[in-house]
């Protein structure tokens, strides 16, 4: 409940959780659901898990992971590195979301973000950006930020329910986009 969690190199484990504490799973690592409330998570090269969630920390997904179902955080970033794929969504409400030459299959959705589709990086499922709710807490004065760099894909709509800063790289590939309009930058 008290403490963090490391699964070691080339380990195997079953669900892995905690309370308040961060998680680790080391390199070629295999588990099955990394779960904690306060702490981050640190998901290193070629390690497999299914789903990854936290609720106050960040999420690091290093290269050529696998997360065979979707990565959840609340108030925390996320990051996935070169060739590190996310069979389900990329959720967060308050933090960033960066993808360095990564793929994910089910989508990115945030509230608070800034989001930035990295060189080689690849999304299926679009983009959401949702209306901040709740009671008034957490309004952020500056806008998200939605960057898609070049060469980067996101099939899929880019849905923005509240007005975002927009920049898509020339020669990158995007969906069609509905809701709010965004605000074009450079």
């Amino acid at each position: 409940v008290n403490s963090s969690i490391t699964v070691a190199a080339g380990q195997q484990a079953g669900d892995v959780s905690t309370v308040n504490g961060s998680i680790t799973i080391r390199e070629d690592g295999r588990v099955r659901d990394v779960e904690t409330v306060n702490g981050s998570i640190k998901i290193y090269a070629r390690a497999q898990a299914q789903d990854v969630e936290t609720v106050n920390g960040s999420v690091l997904v290093a290269e050529d992971v696998l997360v065979g179902g979707s990565v959840e955080v609340v108030n925390g970033g996320i990051t996935l590195r070169r060739g590190a794929r996310v069979d389900g969504g990329v959720e967060n409400v308050n933090g960033d979301i960066q993808l360095e030459a990564a793929s994910v299959r089910g989508g990115i959705e945030t509230t608070n973000g800034d989001v930035r589709i990295g060189t080689g990086s690849r999304v299926e499922g679009g983009i959401h950006v949702e209306k901040p709710g709740g009671w008034g807490w957490n309004k952020s004065k500056s806008l998200p930020r939605i960057t898609i760099e070049s060469g980067a894909v996101v099939n899929g709509t880019l849905r923005f329910d509240r007005e975002v800063e927009l920049a898509v790289a020339d020669d990158a590939t995007i969906g069609p986009i509905e809701g709010v309009a965004p605000k074009r930058v450079p």
